[in-house]
């Protein structure tokens, strides 16, 4: 099993032990991990970040986290994971994808409970099955089941309206860290930043690369009249609009950070991004919404790959 280790600089950024009860400092700490960052203060810069742009999902955001770390008390999951925010984050992100894709309302609220108590029932199931990280999987399977379910439960789906377009290079980046939590706002990005970087200021280097490679991947074969699927909402738009808006690079971000936690070196982190941008525009053209999953398999796709070749050199180097 790979082991990743989590050196952050929490010990002089986060928030005092006295300041807020654990409970508290778990629903935050689990806004945090999906930056993979085990702070506080992390959390409360995202969800602040998130209210900048859309009330009801950092609303959603800070009851899924709320769901998910209640759920794993409950149950007694191990403490220390659950006031670390583990059993929190992926539940977080059903909680905003459930009101991204639903309008409030009786069905889209239960939706939203249902799908975080088993966002964190499938972190647990997953954690013990998978040799690898689970990362945000129990998000996008629990959310692609929400997806297609709401319609036949009564949810209301959200109607689609114009979305501003990045005018410049730095705002497309802004957006691709912010559609991590499917704000298309520069502020939004700024304050996840600024949260990562509290906490360690080497993964929100990675996550501003991770955005500008992304972006200059996507851009391989833009042409002016080339459209390709909206990743999140399954419709046609210039391809230029779905760059500039971070859609091909929300998904860049996560693999830069996860795989430099994995081991300190550019490759690793570089191959991630470069496989994600494809993935991205792959899975809509299954008919599912993108949401974390090319970011997951492009992790798994290098962990994987590194550890075939330790196997391979270690059998070498054991051969006389």
């Amino acid at each position: 099993m790979f082991i990743l280790d989590q050196e952050n600089w929490s010990h002089v950024f986060s928030l005092p032990k006295e300041a807020i009860p654990t409970p508290f400092r778990a629903v935050l700490r689990g806004i945090g991990q999906i930056f993979f960052q085990e702070n506080a203060l992390t959390g409360s810069f995202c969800a602040v970040g998130i209210a900048v742009s859309s009330l009801p999902m950092a609303a959603g955001a800070i009851a899924g986290s709320a769901i998910g770390m209640a759920t794993a008390r409950v149950l007694r999951f191990d403490q220390a994971e659950v006031n670390a925010g583990i059993y929190s984050s992926n539940a977080t992100l059903v909680g905003i994808a459930t009101l991204f894709f639903f309008r409030p309302g009786a069905a889209s609220i239960a939706m939203l409970v249902i799908g975080c108590v088993a966002a964190a029932l499938v972190t647990r199931l997953l954690r013990a099955l998978l040799p690898v990280p689970t990362f945000t999987s129990p998000f996008f399977l629990t959310t692609w089941a929400l997806y297609f379910l709401g319609p036949a439960l009564g949810a209301v789906g959200v109607e689609l309206e114009g979305r501003p377009v990045a005018a410049g290079f730095v705002e497309a980046v802004a957006h691709g860290i912010s559609q991590a939590l499917f704000q298309a706002n520069v502020w939004t990005g700024i304050l996840c930043i600024v949260g990562i970087a509290l906490s360690d200021w080497r993964h929100a280097s990675w996550a501003v690369v991770g955005s500008i490679v992304g972006i200059m991947v996507a851009n391989y074969h833009v042409t002016t009249a080339a459209r390709a699927l909206d990743p999140e909402r399954l419709i046609e738009r210039a391809f230029s609009e779905n760059i500039a808006l971070g859609l091909y690079s929300y998904n860049t971000i996560l693999p830069a950070i996860a795989l430099f936690r994995w081991t300190r070196s550019l490759m690793p982190p570089l191959l991630g991004i470069l496989l994600s941008v494809p993935l991205t525009e792959l899975v809509p053209m299954l008919g599912l919404p993108a949401l974390s999953a090319p970011n997951v398999v492009a992790t798994w796709l290098v962990l994987t790959l590194g550890f075939v070749e330790e196997r391979a050199f270690d059998e070498q180097a054991a051969t006389p």
